[in-house]
């Protein structure tokens, strides 16, 4: 058996992207990477197999457990475009723009969310985009979903619950952390999600007000996704041996 995994955590997806496209559509590489990382047993042992042979579908699932048309998201968004803090970005170097930007399209920086729209309503990438309170942050995603599944409120409360029937594949939130290798993004006991950036229950501005935090927040989100990378390739180890 080949050694060397077949997944490459340092592929940056625009690569095979055609000029001015979305990588999370159009990436062929970003879409096997996605079947094949998250094509594996869930918590109640049923499989869980993504397929990329439905016509006009990114990825499809299908079996006793339901049906399920699955989209790809870049989840760490890096603000380098952002007018609302551009005068704060424009106070980076180029370059260190460029190698955060080139490290939030590896897998460690791409997540899996239900892409069909229910009741003509936003999908979850959509609203955490959308939402003023996220602004398409991944951890604070990631806190809505821990209080999905505690039943408690969240700005994304409303659009968690229409998608309800894919959270309860994981059973709960250990469950889904564990299933897409999110452990570096909550605490070990996994009550609490480690935060970008200071944390008060959704109220302050989500974006980085100075350059110091904006500086705080690239260096959390750049560790969480090399991390991530490194659980990818040990997990891909695992289940080759």
């Amino acid at each position: 058996m080949d050694s060397q995994p077949a997944i490459d955590t340092n592929f940056d997806f625009r690569s095979d992207t055609p000029d001015r496209k979305d990588p999370d559509s159009y990436s062929k590489t970003l879409r096997r990477y996605h079947s094949q990382l998250w094509s594996k047993s869930l918590p109640n042992g049923s499989v869980f197999t993504l397929s990329t042979a439905t016509p006009r579908v990114y990825l499809h699932h299908k079996s006793e457990v339901g049906e399920l048309f699955m989209a790809s998201d870049s989840v760490i968004p890096t603000f380098t475009r952002s007018k609302r803090i551009a005068d704060i970005i424009d106070q980076i170097p180029q370059e260190e723009r460029d190698q955060f930007v080139r490290l939030s399209y590896t897998i460690g920086g791409m997540m899996i969310f239900p892409g069909n729209k229910i009741g003509g309503r936003m999908t979850i990438n959509g609203a955490r985009g959308c939402s003023p309170r996220i602004k398409d942050r991944f951890d604070l995603t990631v806190e809505c979903i821990r209080r999905h599944y505690g039943n408690e409120r969240s700005p994304l409360s409303e659009t968690l619950a229409r998608y309800q029937k894919f959270f309860r594949l994981f059973g709960d939130f250990r469950g889904y952390v564990d299933f897409f290798l999110l452990q570096d993004l909550v605490t070990a006991d996994y009550s609490e999600v480690t935060f970008s950036l200071p944390f008060d229950d959704f109220h302050p501005w989500p974006l980085p007000r100075t350059l110091s935090e904006y500086l705080l927040y690239r260096q959390r989100a750049a560790d969480f996704i090399s991390a991530r990378n490194q659980r990818i390739l040990r997990d891909l180890r695992v289940s080759e041996s």
